[in-house]
């Protein structure tokens, strides 16, 4: 009579896992069938001192466990139901984005300084613990500052204006400064008992790519670079899915002296940032408060623009 295979319920059960493997994988993060389907063997090899080979058959397993594969596209939009939007605090941005910054997906802004992309991130971290009927989630705000632009001073502003006792907004919000790039990405890898623990909703970044401009400097460095941003943003994308969360991060530029007619404003990050962000967002700066945004990339909005303001309240429509 056949041996009956071994149920996998617990990191313990997988093949290659033992207490010890299993207690590295929980310290560093993979405390779940989940992770350990979603991770690469590479990574497994490194945080759990196993082989490339016996990391593949561990997350195989894995996989197998959760009968991850097809499934039909009735099933994906009644999972899609559960996605949140947040209000941008302006009608016409919010339109302009499908009716505000959605969960499971990754929003970016990209634009010269005082463009508004800064702004946008504090009224998101306010507007987030709104009630659901007031564009809301009702949630709190994981806020990762790699800028040295985080003021508590302007959010305070931005909720005493809309009538909300900012104190209580201000203790919603969980701010953390990166210092490097290695920090910031440990501070997005080490996130899920902070997420878990506080109802977060709401993940912002400002901005992703300054400590990646500052760490790898020159061509010979550019390689390198773009492999640990591509990292960076599936573990924000992966966070976004397992939670249900909103990511919105903010995107520096320069200008490409290629481009002789015409906008030279070319976000940083290349590629890799241009296909992990699901709504992509050009903001410049208009006459007086006036700011435009233009929807440069959707899978599901045309592309199209959007005119906002800034004032002592936040983000409105002008």
């Amino acid at each position: 009579m056949a041996k009956e295979e071994k149920k996998v319920k617990n990191l313990e059960d997988l093949p290659g896992v033992g207490e010890a493997t299993a207690e590295k994988l929980r310290k560093a993060g993979y405390d779940s069938l989940e992770k350990i389907a979603a991770s690469s063997p590479y990574e497994l090899q490194e945080v759990a001192e196993i082989g490339v080979e016996t990391a593949k058959k561990t997350i195989g397993a894995a996989r197998d466990a959760l009968e991850m594969g097809y499934e039909t596209a009735d099933k994906v939009l009644e999972r899609r139901k559960i996605i949140g939007k947040i209000t941008t605090g302006s009608k016409e941005l919010d339109n302009l984005i499908g009716g505000g910054v959605e969960t499971q997906a990754i929003t970016e802004a990209f634009g010269k300084f005082s463009s508004g992309k800064t702004q946008l991130g504090f009224q998101l971290a306010v507007n987030v613990q709104l009630p659901k009927d007031k564009g809301g989630l009702e949630g709190a705000c994981l806020f990762i500052d790699a800028e040295s632009t985080f003021r508590p001073e302007r959010v305070k502003q931005i909720a005493e204006s809309r009538g909300l006792n900012a104190d209580e907004i201000l203790k919603n919000i969980h701010v953390a400064r990166a210092v490097n790039t290695d920090h910031q990405m440990i501070l997005v890898d080490k996130a899920d008992e902070v997420i878990e623990k506080n109802n977060i909703k709401l993940l912002v970044v400002d901005s992703l790519t300054s400590m990646f401009r500052t760490d790898f400097i020159g061509r010979g460095a550019l390689s390198e670079r773009q492999q640990k941003l591509n990292k960076h943003v599936h573990a924000l994308q992966k966070l976004a899915d397992r939670f249900n969360l909103a990511v919105y991060i903010t995107n520096q530029v320069m200008d490409n002296p290629a481009i002789l007619f015409g906008d030279p404003t070319t976000p940083i990050g290349g590629h890799v940032l241009a296909h992990a962000a699901v709504y992509r967002l050009y903001f410049r700066k208009g006459k007086e408060e006036k700011r435009i945004a233009r929807l440069v990339d959707s899978p599901s909005m045309p592309e199209g623009e959007a005119i906002f303001k800034v004032t002592s309240k936040g983000i409105e429509d002008v």
